[in-house]
């Protein structure tokens, strides 16, 4: 097959004049280049699309592909990861990957949580801070301390710090006050889960779909840092230790919950779900990533599929057999 390949480069967006936090989500030189060299080997022909205004031009022009391998993120807005899905619907172009709707609905992780409570499965309760005037009524809120604050659409550990985890109304009042004036976005406040953290693979369609693997995220120097931030991501290879999950009972259970959430919030093809236990030992839901990241070395869930035996190019494999079985494509 011909597949287009749908990307933001963070190289392209540096050169532009944003800042290293500003493209934390789009993906490195490295990452792109393996994934052609990655899709080629699998008998395919590859034709390198890039962001969405790039494919806005080549549509115009007339350009057409048999699939396109889609992990484009967008720049701004909670609708940005739906662009360029939209845009191949309009012109009846099959793609990997979630639809617009869900793009949107998990890039918003106060939308997906509400669907995922209304499924009746687990997630930390939460409140919205869409401004300075919400935290007036914080004595009301019925939530337990101690809180977690993150921004509603972001990714990559952006806007997540060791301030994140809040212990009292004035620490929560400026965690929420620096998001909604440097990132200019609401605020996701959830009660805080002191359990354990892990994240798992999916790959598959509907009824089909199954998890590949999951991992748990350990951390090397507990006492200086145990927030999952942005820049704990960064630094990984130093301070946290990615290891498979040993208990088959609560490997199942986190699995479950992670397919479940899949299902639920109509993922495709692939994705990476975020589970963390609670104060009782029970797996909760924290969100999904329907683009997740593929680089070969350093990403989750090349990372965790590895672990499971899984090699980056088998990885490339089962996403696009998904995708292709879902639509009715191949070569």
């Amino acid at each position: 097959m011909r597949i287009g390949l749908t990307y933001d480069l963070c190289s392209e967006w540096l050169a532009l004049g944003y800042a290293p936090e500003d493209v934390a989500e789009f993906d490195t030189d490295e990452t792109i280049d393996i994934l052609d060299e990655t899709i080629r080997s699998l008998g395919h022909r590859t034709d390198r699309i890039g962001h969405a205004r790039s494919l806005c031009a080549r549509l115009v022009a007339g350009d057409r592909w048999d699939l396109v391998f889609n992990i484009a993120e967008g720049l701004r807005g909670r609708g940005r990861e739906a662009l360029v899905p939209a845009l191949l619907e309009l012109y009846g172009i099959g793609y990997t990957f979630a639809d617009p709707l869900a793009c949107a609905t998990t890039l918003d992780k106060s939308v997906a949580k509400r669907l995922i409570r209304e499924a009746g499965l687990p997630t930390p309760a939460f409140r919205v801070v869409q401004d300075e005037a919400d935290l007036r009524d914080l004595p009301s809120w019925e939530l337990r301390w101690p809180l977690f604050a993150k921004p509603v659409a972001e990714g990559t550990g952006k806007g997540i710090a060791e301030t994140s985890r809040v212990e009292t109304p004035e620490e929560l009042e400026a965690c929420c006050r620096d998001i909604l004036t440097r990132l200019r976005e609401p605020v996701l406040v959830e009660e805080y889960l002191p359990g354990r953290e892990f994240t798992v693979g999916i790959l598959g369609n509907g009824p089909s779909a199954r998890a590949i693997g999951s991992m748990e995220v350990v951390f090397l120097k507990p006492e200086a840092r145990t927030i999952y931030s942005f820049a704990t991501k960064h630094d990984y290879e130093d301070l946290v230790d990615y290891q498979p999950v040993a208990a088959p009972a609560l490997r199942a259970r986190i699995e479950a919950l992670a397919v479940a959430a899949f299902r639920v919030l109509e993922c495709r093809d692939g994705a990476r779900a975020d589970i963390r236990l609670d104060a009782a030992g029970e797996p909760s839901f924290l969100e999904i990533n329907p683009l997740p990241g593929l680089n070969a070395l350093h990403s989750d869930l090349p990372l965790l599929a590895q672990m499971h035996g899984m090699e980056f190019r088998d990885l490339i494999a089962g996403i696009l057999d998904a995708a292709c079985q879902r639509l009715g494509v191949g070569p």
